[in-house]
């Protein structure tokens, strides 16, 4: 992810937070875009941005990296580095299609997982995921050490479920699609 400094804080969902900023690139077969994803202070958990002046809780969505941070910059945010981090969403819906005849890729998973989760609380829909219990915490755990093939029979449940519904919400949540913005005053 790229790293952005931020002075007054991305809006994500209400809120604004203080934490550093990310451009992130999501590569799906229905949806592709660049997302600015704001990384959480201390305890505060990540999540992805979004733009309450663009539309009442949209993802601002870019088509490149330049787009995303020229964004950024005219809201008074400063980029750290001009590269983005990727999510090929694209193997985690081929693994979906056959989860039991293909083997399931342990790092597009583990990023996607979190990012469902964080764009889920960027959008303040975090019931569209499902609730998550102790058998999703031994999956995450196995995942993060990745030992997909040790998972239950429940605990491969449990992720497919999530991830479907991640992939759903990812494809049908609002977006701003390439928004300007002024710049920021004062700066």
């Amino acid at each position: 992810m790229t790293e952005i400094e931020t002075d007054d804080g991305p809006a994500v969902g209400a809120r604004r937070t203080r934490g550093n900023l990310y451009a992130y690139r999501v590569r799906g077969r229905v949806r592709s875009a660049v997302v600015l994803w704001a990384g959480g202070r201390g305890d505060e958990p990540d999540r992805v941005c979004t733009a309450p002046d663009d539309g009442p809780g949209q993802v601002p969505v870019f088509v490149t990296v330049r787009q995303a941070r020229m964004y950024a910059r005219r809201r008074g945010w400063k980029p750290a580095t001009p590269e983005a981090g990727t999510l090929e969403l694209r193997r985690i819906e081929h693994w979906l299609e056959d989860p039991r005849r293909r083997k399931a890729p342990p790092g597009p998973v583990l990023d996607a997982w979190n990012f469902f989760e964080d764009l889920a609380r960027g959008l303040e829909a975090t019931t569209a995921l499902p609730r998550q219990g102790p058998v999703h915490g031994n999956a995450y755990e196995k995942l993060f050490a990745g030992e997909c093939a040790a998972w239950t029979p429940d605990e491969q449940h449990a992720v497919r479920e999530l991830l479907t519904a991640g992939v759903e919400l990812w494809n049908s949540c609002p977006v701003a699609a390439n928004p300007r913005s002024v710049r920021a005053r004062g700066r």
